[in-house]
């Protein structure tokens, strides 16, 4: 029975992904709706969030910011199931990349290359930003293994699209430590924003107005590997469009911070969410743990 589903599951996502833009934007239309005020979904850690994030601002503004976090949640979800079926060309006009050139002279000495991203605007067609540069010639992404297996699939012959390499998170250290001992160079991207495994919640620093634990599993491997550092900085410029733009990482070398990578990307993340905080994945419960472990939120 299980097969079945997964099987209906997989034949279901194709048919949604055969539809035009137009399509899926009426379908996202919908689905905002019923997440929003039908199953009210994580409507409590999203206003949470928002709140202690933003303590300036009404209770107006919170909700507007609320509303229109859904209906781009809405579309990410639309979005992500398009890649299924959709052509590097008509990808390429809905992604514009800033910076790969940046990418090519960075690569010219042969080190790693490590990219700090978050879950802002559609971290899914991130991948796209691959096809804008020729070195490092190995693309490496870490990802978290979902619970849901079905799920879990689906997303990994959406991704498949890309020629990526895909890290599961446990493996992350070992796997790059041996590319490298091997002398393959690449680039690897770290979506650093999300709650860290309880193991690294002793790293801590002040994010979004609220003191935050942050995992500093990037910076050490880059650290080791002597690697280059790299923001990617998304914006969402209209409804399933986006410019991305990698922006190289300067710390000083005084500096008091202990990870000062990490706490320069959490400053440039800052900045991104700020700017239209509407596209953060604020549904994610992000501080639910204080320094001592106890559950807050």
């Amino acid at each position: 029975m299980k097969k079945i589903l997964h099987h209906l599951l997989w034949w279901l996502l194709k048919a949604v992904a055969a539809l035009p833009f137009w399509a899926l934007h009426l379908l996202s239309n919908f689905t905002y709706y019923i997440m929003r005020y039908v199953v009210h979904y994580r409507i409590k850690v999203v206003r949470g969030n928002l709140e202690r994030s933003f303590p300036e601002k009404s209770g107006r503004d919170i909700r507007g910011i609320a509303n229109r976090f859904y209906r781009h949640l809405a579309d990410c979800i639309f979005e992500t199931i398009k890649l299924l079926h959709i052509s590097d060309k008509q990808l390429e006009q809905h992604i514009k990349v800033v910076g790969g050139d940046l990418i090519e002279r960075l690569a010219e000495d042969g080190r790693p290359i490590i990219v700090f991203l978050g879950h802002y605007g559609n971290w899914e067609w991130v991948q796209e930003v691959t096809r804008h540069y020729r070195r490092p010639a190995i693309n490496a992404e870490i990802y978290r293994p979902l619970r849901d297996k079905a799920v879990g699939e689906a997303m990994s012959r959406i991704r498949a699209r890309f020629d990526t390499t895909a890290i599961p998170q446990h493996q992350a250290v070992r796997t790059l430590l041996r590319m490298n001992r091997e002398g393959k160079q690449f680039l690897v991207g770290f979506i650093a924003d999300q709650r860290p495994n309880s193991k690294n919640l002793h790293h801590w620093s002040l994010f979004l107005n609220q003191d935050t634990a942050f995992a500093t599993g990037g910076e050490e491997i880059g650290r080791h590997l002597n690697a280059h550092f790299v923001y990617l900085n998304v914006e969402k410029t209209s409804r399933s469009h986006y410019t991305m733009t990698f922006e190289e990482m300067t710390v000083k070398e005084d500096g008091d911070a202990a990870y000062p990578y990490t706490h320069l990307y959490l400053q440039l993340m800052e900045q991104t969410i700020k700017g239209r905080p509407e596209y953060w994945l604020w549904s994610h419960n992000r501080w639910k743990y204080d320094r001592n472990g106890n559950k807050i939120h």
